[in-house]
């Protein structure tokens, strides 16, 4: 059986009771039983905590920007494929101008602001939107106003 040490080297083999000292294979995995019998814990800042503010780059995705700015009003474009087949077929952009409920993964849920309709869009067609007033891009930071 063959372990690799995840460190900051990169990877690296050792085979099995070969591994140097400290380096058993470690990380968000908590604490591991080493062949040898030894108990190693890994160090504090390497555990993954649930619950946790995720990075910068991990908040910059269309459905946590929209999450972030409920409520807010905007104008919201989708590309829906018409369902046509053959030479016909083609798109629709439908424009909803409303606030958003909520956003996933893979959908969001905008009310209409004029009628109070909730259509759910998937976001494989989510195109773009645009806001009058300044968004909030990651958690307790705002973009400047224009």
């Amino acid at each position: 059986m063959t372990y690799y040490n995840w460190g900051q080297m990169g990877q690296q083999q050792y085979p099995t009771g070969q591994f140097p000292s400290g380096q058993f294979p470690s990380g968000q995995f908590g604490n591991v039983q080493a062949p040898s019998g030894q108990m190693t814990t890994p160090p504090a800042q390497s555990t993954v905590r649930m619950g946790t503010i995720p990075t910068a780059r991990e908040e910059s995705y269309i459905e946590n920007i929209l999450r972030l700015n409920r409520g807010k009003i905007g104008t919201f474009y989708f590309t829906i494929p018409s369902g046509e087949v053959g030479e016909n077929q083609g798109g629709t952009t439908r424009v909803v101008r409303g606030a958003v409920v909520e956003a996933g993964r893979d959908h969001a849920i905008i009310a209409e602001a004029d009628t109070g309709h909730y259509y759910l869009f998937p976001m494989i067609y989510f195109d773009f939107a645009e806001f009058t007033e300044p968004l909030t891009y990651l958690p307790g930071s705002t973009l400047p106003p224009r």
